[in-house]
């Protein structure tokens, strides 16, 4: 599945890590605080479990929406945008 996590954490330490955690799990850096790629469903899980056991509940907020290729393909793209061609299966395989 193709997904998108957003995030918004207080802590520097702990956005450090979930930026780590997005980048292992093979997602895109798109904005600060947005990543965006391929997910198999339990890298997924894995990354919501990271992540889980790392924000402050009453203070942060993360969100992971999945979404399809073609959904991702009737995105608008407005200004520097990332490049849509990066986010495929193939050359996700390219930087593990």
């Amino acid at each position: 599945m193709i997904a998108w996590v957003l995030y918004d954490i207080e802590n520097d330490s702990v956005r450090n890590k979930v930026a780590k955690y997005c980048k292992q799990a093979g997602l895109y850096r798109v904005q600060f605080s947005v990543f965006l790629g391929t997910l198999e469903k339990n890298q997924k899980d894995t990354l919501q479990l990271q992540i889980e056991n790392l924000i402050a509940e009453d203070k942060d907020s993360v969100y992971i929406f999945p979404m399809s290729k073609n959904e991702l393909q009737q995105t608008v793209l407005l200004g520097k945008a990332f490049d849509k061609k990066l986010i495929t299966d193939e050359v996700k395989a390219l930087f593990l």
